[in-house]
C-alpha cells in the first residue's frame, strides 16, 4: 500500500519541485532588471496521504478518481507584497505555454463567508516520466502576506474544530480577515514609499557587500 502511494504521488512531487524552480525564476528575472517583483516568494507542497483520504471521504471522491477530481494534491503558493501585484502575477501565469490553466476562482473580489481571500488557479502541468508524459492537476494560490497569515491561522483552527467553529471564534476570524484586508489597503496607499525605501535599502546592502 505504501509503495502504491509513493508511485501515485511521485509525479505530483516532481511537478511541485519543477514549478517552484520556474516560478522562483520569474522573481529572479525582475531582480536582475532591478524592477519591483510582484512575487515576494513561492512555496509548494504535496498534500499528505491522511489529508488526501480525509478530503476524498468528505467530498465523496472515489480513490480511483483522485487524479481527475482532486485539484490540490499538488499545491503552490505565490506571495505578493501588495493586492495590486496579484493581477499581474495571474496574467503572467495565463500567458505561459508550459502548462494549461483549466480553472480560476477569485476569492479576493468575492471572499468566502469565513473571510478567506486568495486567488486560485488550477493548472494542468505536463510531467515527463519514464512511462511518458503525465498531466498533473496543480492548484496555485496567489495571495498577499496578510491574506496568508489569516489563512494559515484559520487552517490550523480548522483542524482543531473540524470546520465547525464556536460562534465567538468565527466572529473573531471574520474581524481578523477584515483587519488583514484593511492592512493590505493601507499598504497599497503607501506602495510608492515602500518600494522606494526597499530600493534604497537594496542599494546600500549591495554597496556594503562590495566594500
Amino acid at each position: 500500500m505504501v509503495k502504491h502511494w509513493e508511485n501515485f504521488l511521485a509525479p505530483y512531487k516532481q511537478a511541485v519541485e519543477e514549478l517552484k524552480i520556474k516560478l522562483k525564476g520569474m522573481r529572479s528575472q525582475y531582480e536582475m532588471q532591478s524592477i519591483h517583483s510582484p512575487i515576494e516568494f513561492v512555496t509548494g507542497r504535496v498534500k499528505p496521504i491522511a489529508s488526501i483520504l480525509d478530503k476524498a471521504n468528505n467530498k465523496n471522491i472515489p480513490l480511483d478518481k483522485l487524479s481527475e477530481e482532486m485539484q490540490d494534491i499538488a499545491g503552490l503558493r505565490m506571495m505578493c507584497q501588495f493586492v495590486d501585484d496579484i493581477k499581474p502575477v495571474v496574467q503572467m501565469l495565463r500567458s505561459r505555454n508550459d502548462f494549461e490553466v483549466v480553472e480560476e476562482r477569485d476569492y479576493i473580489s468575492q471572499k468566502k463567508e469565513s473571510g478567506y481571500r486568495s486567488y486560485h488557479m488550477v493548472i494542468k502541468y505536463p510531467v515527463q516520466t519514464i512511462d511518458g508524459e503525465k498531466k498533473i492537476l496543480v492548484e496555485i494560490q496567489i495571495r498577499t502576506l496578510a491574506m496568508n497569515f489569516w489563512a494559515t491561522v484559520e487552517h490550523s483552527l480548522n483542524y482543531k474544530y473540524r470546520g465547525i467553529f464556536p460562534k465567538d471564534i468565527e466572529l473573531r476570524l471574520q474581524r481578523a480577515a477584515e483587519a488583514a484586508f484593511r492592512l493590505d489597503e493601507e499598504m497599497s496607499q503607501i506602495r510608492g514609499e515602500i518600494q522606494e525605501a526597499q530600493v534604497i535599502f537594496s542599494r546600500k546592502k549591495e554597496q556594503k557587500d562590495s566594500d
